[in-house]
């Protein structure tokens, strides 16, 4: 087996720099209850950094600028080509607006994408790389050839675009180090250092946070030898849990309930590398019986506030069967966790774990997503992981009922000042179903038609469908390329209001290859009310 270090992308060549002309679509503000929302820009074609004298566009309002025009100059109404002067929140005008460059391009990114939009200090969101669905949707400009991975590119693009806070949304920018190389150019940052992201990045980092600050999380031991795992787990007994230390998209847990399950799950990392370097240590973990929930906080570096709740869906077939996944469908809240958990969770995981952090001169900034048992012998939560950044598909449900400006509460994180403040969240409840492609989590068909979204989106009130995976094929259709490929997302005033508009969306899709749960929200909802939900892709 290998264990060298992962590369997760080539450098990015920008030639000539970014002065060639831009086909934008022309901005204009619009009012909604009572606040302005900016209509962020578009770029006509999805790859903007490739020279072209012919550009493409499906908007039909558009002008050209050059590189040399800032973003806020280029922001006219399309009467009179003058600023528009309307009064955004308190004394922001129009050229104190916030440009936010969101990096990643999956699901969580979409959502941040739409929350941001939505921020009335927010001017325009651009997205790194983004995917079809978020450039169709006009909720940010995608940057499809900007390499997240290339701090110097990032630095350079922030830069030359007046972007005045980044918000990276997956966790390999984050390990690999792209907020430390943000934060010394000067560039407000949402995110945590390299160092501090080792929360997510090392499972045995996170397992002696716990140790040394009392965190409670499960028993485990560390390996490196396939031997000395083995008998450790012949000693515990089955079920046990396997975990690969690092990085492994969603993929590197295995919930063995045999002992030759748990074995296989030991040579699969540490003897044939099948998760490379991310395997070369193993985690093994006692097996907790309750109740799984997320539990996210955004946090300065010494203060911490709550998000509201959300359950995920780790298992991929109904019921809680089959492998684990990143995530088949969440809902918020979640009514396990009520207001004495949320407390005991704050007092008892999330503050030690910031001010451990602190304490070991390693700082956090960020949105920490703590994934919680509820044991069913005590009733006491305990941790099971840590990741450093938004839950997917978590983010959906909550940034769907976020009201307040998100913007300017990242921007508060990034200063140190989240002390005193509190969000706002629209009441009811929020629920996402995951559609995926078959065969996911293992390997699955790329390229296949999806049709019929639009209608979706309008078979009933308060839906948005939040794209994963899509691209566009030659004749402008969407298609999937990933394996979780759509977050099907609605609101409504319950929990199970939200799930029927859900999958009265889902029935509205056309994708034979598509999957997804007819169960999201079993836990919360009676059992009777899932008996007809679905349909046969």
């Amino acid at each position: 087996m290998s264990c060298a270090t992962l590369n997760f992308g080539a450098s990015l060549n920008l030639h000539s720099g970014i002065s060639r002309l831009f086909n934008f679509r022309q901005a204009c503000f619009f009012q909604k209850s009572d606040a302005f929302l900016f209509e962020p820009f578009k770029l006509s074609s999805t790859t903007p950094f490739k020279s072209s004298s012919t550009t493409h566009s499906i908007f039909p309002a558009t002008r050209h600028f050059s590189g040399s025009e800032t973003f806020h100059s280029a922001f006219k109404c399309a009467v009179g080509d003058s600023e528009p002067s309307v009064s955004v929140g308190a004394g922001t005008s129009d050229s104190q607006r916030l440009v936010v460059l969101v990096i990643g391009g999956g699901g969580r990114e979409h959502a941040l994408c739409y929350a941001l939009q939505r921020s009335p200090s927010v001017g325009a969101v651009l997205c790194a790389p983004g995917n079809a669905g978020i450039s169709q949707s006009g909720n940010a400009t995608c940057i499809t050839e900007l390499d997240i991975n290339d701090g110097a590119a990032v630095i350079s693009f922030c830069r030359k675009w007046g972007v005045g806070l980044v918000v990276v949304g997956p966790e390999a920018p984050l390990v690999l180090g792209i907020v430390n190389n943000l934060e010394k150019a000067g560039i407000p940052t949402f995110g945590p250092s390299a160092e501090a992201a080792a929360l997510e990045g090392s499972k045995n980092f996170m397992k002696h946070l716990c140790d040394k600050y009392g965190i409670p999380t499960a028993k485990y031991k560390t390996f490196t030898d396939p031997s000395a795992a083995k008998l450790y787990i012949k000693e515990q007994g089955a079920p046990i849990v396997i975990k690969a230390d690092g990085l492994a998209a969603g993929k590197g847990v295995t919930v063995a309930m045999t002992l030759e399950h748990a074995y296989e799950a030991v040579d699969s990392m540490l003897v044939k590398g099948d998760f490379g370097s991310a395997g070369c240590r193993v985690i093994v973990e006692e097996f907790l019986e309750g109740e799984e929930v997320s539990f996210f906080a955004l946090v300065d570096g010494e203060n911490a506030i709550p998000l509201e709740s959300a359950q995920d869906h780790k298992r991929v077939g109904d019921g809680d069967t089959g492998p684990n996944t990143g995530g088949m469908g969440a809902y918020s809240p979640a009514p396990i966790l009520t207001k004495e958990l949320q407390t005991i969770v704050m007092d008892s995981i999330i503050i030690p774990s910031v001010k451990g952090m602190s304490a070991e001169g390693c700082k956090f900034v960020g949105v920490l997503y703590a994934g919680l048992m509820i044991e069913k012998k005590s009733g006491l939560p305990k941790l099971i992981e840590y990741n450093v950044r938004f839950g997917d598909p978590e983010c959906q449900v909550l940034m769907i009922r976020l009201e307040s400006d998100l913007a300017q509460v990242l921007l508060a994180a990034c200063r140190g000042e989240l002390n005193g403040v509190s969000l706002n969240w629209s009441q009811g409840s929020a629920m996402v179903v995951v559609m995926a492609s078959k065969g996911y989590p293992g390997s699955y068909e790329k390229g296949t038609l999806i049709q019929n979204l639009e209608q979706a989106e309008n078979a009933a009130p308060s839906i948005k469908i939040f794209h994963a995976g899509t691209a566009f094929d030659s004749e402008g259709r969407f298609i999937a390329t990933g394996g979780r490929v759509l977050g099907i997302t609605a609101k409504g005033d319950d929990l199970e209001e939200a799930r029927d508009r859900a999958y009265r969306a889902i029935e509205e899709i056309n994708w034979p290859e598509g999957f997804y749960r007819r169960d999201i929200g079993w836990r919360a909802l009676p059992k009777k009310s899932f008996a007809t939900k679905g349909k046969q892709l």
